[in-house]
């Protein structure tokens, strides 16, 4: 008898700037075969090391704005001057394909996840402290001392969403972190509204009970 199916589903990543969510996104996909990682659309130039179609679909503002016309996004928001958001498709693709969609997005994105796909799971990567949040920042090399304070305030507003999230995972140690987001991905696979094929499973077993039973009297009488 083979493993239980169990339907695949959105897993969303949020967190202050700073705290790490991409990479513990990116080393999901690159540790599971079952995991793919939605690259966003976003109207922010790209940085030097980023690559267009791997990092994020670069749009121009006019282009984006004529995808949310057409009700192509999942979610969307602007966040720090510039737009960003996540196709439809590729939940559909994800799905057709039996995998886990990884979105790593801001808390406005996370709340729209929630409100148009029922059965995605939030989680809110917390860095271990304000003042490793500050040098991750700064170590990133691309922030500005104005940018830095505006992210940072942006990010105390950010943390009071935190308890609306399905679970917390704090960043201090990355490999412990991206264990805790496998953790939780492997232990809501085997929640039983995921399940496709659990009735069928049930009256499978039933029905081996009742002919082991029904053995066992014949055996019995005889």
């Amino acid at each position: 008898m083979s493993s239980l199916q169990h339907a695949t589903y959105p897993v969303v990543l949020s967190a202050p700037s700073g705290a790490g969510k991409t990479t513990i996104a990116k080393a999901l996909v690159e540790r599971g075969e079952d995991v793919v990682f939605s690259v966003s659309a976003t109207t922010r130039p790209a940085r030097d090391h980023e690559v267009d179609g791997v990092d994020y679909h670069f749009l121009s503002e006019p282009d984006f704005r004529a995808m949310i016309e057409a009700d192509e996004f999942v979610e969307w928001a602007k966040v720090h001057d510039h737009l960003y958001g996540t196709s439809r498709k590729a939940l559909q693709d994800a799905q057709e394909q039996g995998r886990f969609l990884i979105l790593d997005v801001d808390v406005q994105g996370a709340m729209q996840v929630r409100e148009h796909v029922a059965d995605a799971v939030l989680v809110f990567v917390l860095p271990p402290s304000a003042d490793a949040l500050r040098e991750r920042l700064r170590d990133r090399g691309t922030e500005g001392e104005d940018t830095l304070t505006r992210r940072l305030k942006n990010a105390r507003g950010e943390l009071e969403k935190a308890p609306e999230f399905d679970y917390v995972v704090v960043n201090e140690k990355l490999d412990q972190a991206i264990d805790d987001v496998r953790g939780i991905v492997q232990g809501e696979d085997l929640r039983t509204d995921r399940a496709i094929d659990l009735s069928n499973r049930i009256r499978q077993l039933q029905h081996q009970i009742d002919q082991i039973l029904a053995d066992d009297s014949d055996s019995a009488t005889k």
